[in-house]
Order: structure tokens, then sequence, then C-alpha cells
């Protein structure tokens, strides 16, 4: 089951490098298009998919409540598609989110800002100014996509295994690369355990997904609430703040296939009103 990630910057080349390394592998590629192809039957419309995918928060609570469930929708899509192997998962923090799955060849793809700019330009027909404003827009979005749903520098050259810079590099070459690699030795020897952990991985946000569609928990990433999956078996850490929610988590949890045991390490705490209020 051999997956890769790309990550790429805007006019880096990343779209035809992907489309190519696909074909080449007679792999899938799990893009905009084939997420769009599955999103309703993960509850998710075009409207939604369009407002989530790769989107970093807008600050506005009510918004960004509905923003992140429908991310973690489009997070299962992606488990799921890297669940059946063979894959090549273009952008969408793909990288973070199969992080400690260790059979995955996580793949960078830049170029020069001013040479991206050129190459946006030429291919869109668009005044160069307005290609470098979208060039600039594009790596900030992309950056803060990452940094706050995986806390993490999308620059950080240790969050890949191989990072092609296509000033000099043909995307034939990048395509060898990329093909080459992720026949390592290091890589195939791990797909079998590394199997196991995506099924759990994918139990888990099953769980996420369904607590966030019903707003029972909006805010696991602020870490009062973990959920943690191995071999099947489902552990709760943290806290709530109600028999309500402790019920729904545990109802949700029961409603999904897979999982063979529970352990509840919940505690419950009331919210504690200010002081300065009475």
């Amino acid at each position: 089951m051999a997956i890769i990630t790309i990550s790429r910057e805007m006019g880096s080349a990343g779209i035809p490098i992907a489309h190519k390394a696909a074909d080449k592998l007679g792999y899938t590629l799990v893009d905009g298009d084939a997420i769009r192809k599955v999103a309703a039957n993960y509850g998710l419309s075009v409207e939604a998919l369009e407002n989530a995918d790769e989107k970093p928060p807008a600050f506005v609570e009510t918004v960004d409540s509905q923003t992140e469930a429908n991310f973690h929708r489009i997070q299962l899509i992606i488990l799921e598609y890297a669940l059946k192997g063979n894959v090549i998962i273009y952008g969408r923090g793909g990288q973070d989110l199969l992080k400690g799955i260790n059979s995955v060849l996580r793949v960078r793809i830049i170029a020069p800002f001013d040479e991206r700019v050129e190459r946006w330009a030429e291919r869109e027909w668009l005044d160069p100014d307005l290609a470098r404003v979208l060039v600039r827009k594009s790596d900030q979005q992309r950056a803060g996509f990452i940094k706050y749903y995986f806390d993490r520098d999308w620059n950080d050259p240790l969050a890949y295994d191989l990072i092609i810079n296509t000033l000099n590099l043909s995307e034939e070459t990048a395509v060898k690369l990329i093909c080459d690699a992720i026949k390592d030795r290091n890589l195939t020897e791990r797909k079998d355990h590394c199997k196991k952990n995506l099924k759990d991985l994918i139990i888990r946000k099953k769980i996420e997904t369904e607590l966030f569609a019903r707003g029972t928990i909006c805010g696991l990433h602020q870490y009062h609430f973990h959920v943690a999956a191995k071999d099947g078996e489902v552990t709760l850490e943290g806290y709530l703040h109600s028999r309500e929610d402790l019920k729904t988590v545990l109802d949700v949890i029961a409603s999904i296939d897979g999982i063979k045991s529970v352990t509840n390490n919940l505690e419950l705490r009331q919210y504690q009103s200010n002081p300065r209020e009475h």
C-alpha cells in the first residue's frame, strides 16, 4: 500500500509532476477532483468543500466551527483513499495528516518566488503584478493552513523526505526521482505495520468527524479532549463539561465499526464562573 504525499508551492510545477507521477506509477491521484467525486458521500456540499479545502480559519466562531467539521470530513476522505494504497495525495496537509505512518514518501516541490510568479503569469495569461499577488497570497494561505491545523512551519525541510527544486530540474526528472524513491526498501518493508496504524487513524478521525458534525466538541485541537486508537482499542483522555457531552461521545463511539474496546479516562469538570462577576 504505497502512499506518496506531495506538498507544492504555486507555480512550482507541482500539478503536472503529480499527474505524471500518478500516470507512470499507475497510482490514484487524490486531488481536488478526486475529493469532489466522493464529497457528497461524506456530507460535504460543493460550497462546504470549497470553504474548508486548504483554508486557514476566518477567526469567526460560528464560521470556523462548521469549517473545522468539514475539514475533518475532508481528512477522512483522504485517509480512506490512503488505506486502499497506491495513491498520491496532493496537498491538503497529507504529510502531516499521515504523521506516524512511516511507509509514506513525503515530497515537496519548490521553486524561487520570482520564477513561480513568471510561470503562473504565463500559464494563466495574467498580468505579472497580479500573478505576484496571487502567488504570495497562496503561499500565505497554505502556510497558515498548515500552521493552524498541524502547528508546523510549512517550509520546515525535516517534514519531507524529498524536496525538489524545479528551477533547473525538469518535470521528467522530478517524476523519476519520485518513482525511484517510493521503491526504497525502508518504505516498502514498513507497509504491513503501517496499514494497521492507518486503520487506527481512520477510527480516530471518524470519532472526531462525527463529534464535530454534532457540534458537541468544538475544540479537539485545544488539547482538553483526546482520542487515541491502537489495534482497534480506543482510549479517551482529558475532560468534558457535562454528562450529556459524555453520553454523546460514548454513543458516537458505539456507532463506529471496527472498535474492539473503549477505555474512558475522561473527567467531568463544571464550568467555573468568574468571581469578579459576583
